[in-house]
């Protein structure tokens, strides 16, 4: 199910930082199925969580529980993982509705840049196809470089997500004018994918000051964020914090 709000552009939430205090204490809380449950009465389009190869948050009995969650309330469950046979068995065997294919490195805080499409075809293409015909809607995580563009239209992926991660760092910087300088980058990413039948995902570092900008691309069909969102649960608490990035992003997209 695609769900969509009125400005139709959906807010996939990332849950992954709920498990990522879970496991810094050990036990059973916060409980990230809690988290997916309350995102989802918030208003979330769909939920994101990204299995590690590391399991340093999301486990692999989270991805069971929130493939159940997400399949009895009609919410679509969008998978982030690595390009191993490990992660493609497993996304195989619990049939997410999207799968989005991200670099990963053992040593990074986070994911700190694009997939290299254009570098890895021979490699990915196989594990794309096996993703597709277990019924995935299978996307790339990858900048906005038509080299890369070019790479995910002649697989079986049916979606990019742009990685946004530059452009907000360049404004926690304040750098505008890199930032402005990569903004353009996106939109005419946005443009390229949208006319190569690609559908257009954005992703990484959005915040309640920075998502305007990504929000108004009009290719843009869906913004996963998590971290930030999390982060703002602190003070605001979850369900409020949703609620203002989806307001957020509702008067961007119809302003």
């Amino acid at each position: 199910m695609m769900r969509r709000g009125g400005s139709g552009l959906r807010l996939g939430v990332n849950i992954d930082h709920v498990a990522t205090l879970r496991n810094a204490r050990g036990g059973h809380h916060p409980d990230p199925l809690d988290a997916a449950k309350q995102a989802i009465t918030a208003g979330a389009d769909g939920i994101t969580a990204h299995l590690r190869e590391d399991r340093r948050h999301i486990t692999d009995a989270d991805m069971e529980r929130l493939s159940d969650l997400c399949r009895d309330r009609n919410v679509p469950l969008n998978m982030e993982l690595a390009a191993t046979e490990e992660m493609v068995a497993i996304a195989e065997r619990l049939k997410p509705h999207a799968a989005c294919i991200v670099p990963e490195r053992r040593a990074e805080r986070t994911t700190e840049g694009g997939l290299d499409v254009a570098g890895q075809h021979n490699r990915l293409v196989p594990m794309i196809a096996r993703l597709a015909d277990a019924g995935c809607r299978v996307s790339l995580f990858i900048e906005a470089q038509d080299i890369q563009i070019d790479a995910t239209q002649r697989t079986r992926a049916e979606v990019v997500e742009f990685h946004t991660g530059a452009y907000a760092h360049a404004l926690d910087e304040n750098d505008q004018d890199k930032a402005d300088v990569i903004l353009a980058q996106l939109q005419t990413g946005g443009q390229l994918a949208d006319a190569a039948g690609l559908e257009v995902h954005y992703g990484h570092g959005l915040t309640f000051e920075n998502v305007v900008p990504i929000a108004r691309i009009p290719q843009a069909r869906e913004l996963n964020i998590g971290h930030f969102i999390i982060g703002e649960a602190v003070f605001l608490g979850l369900t409020p914090a949703i609620r203002r990035m989806i307001s957020i992003i509702r008067d961007a997209r119809l302003a």
